[in-house]
């Protein structure tokens, strides 16, 4: 499974594949894999993602359109009241 979104975060974050391989505590080559779908992303790995985005897991591996995490999402809305 490829993980376009992945690649499509990344380039909205400016960084380049080692600069977030670094920040996983990864190579450069291991990230590449995951963009790739060669690898399935660890479950570590994910969550790091998904807080490093400011998104969900599910938008990162395609399970949900909803590009902001819900509690993210609920906070923001608190404070606009």
């Amino acid at each position: 499974m490829q993980f376009k979104r992945l690649k499509d975060l990344r380039e909205d974050h400016d960084f380049t594949q080692t600069e977030l391989a670094s920040m996983l505590g990864i190579s450069q080559r291991g990230y590449s894999h995951y963009e790739k779908g060669d690898n399935d992303i660890p479950t570590e790995i994910l969550i790091r993602l998904s807080q490093i985005y400011g998104t969900s897991t599910d938008y990162i591996l395609g399970l949900s359109n909803q590009k902001a995490r819900e509690h993210m999402k609920s906070e923001k809305d608190k404070t606009q009241l």
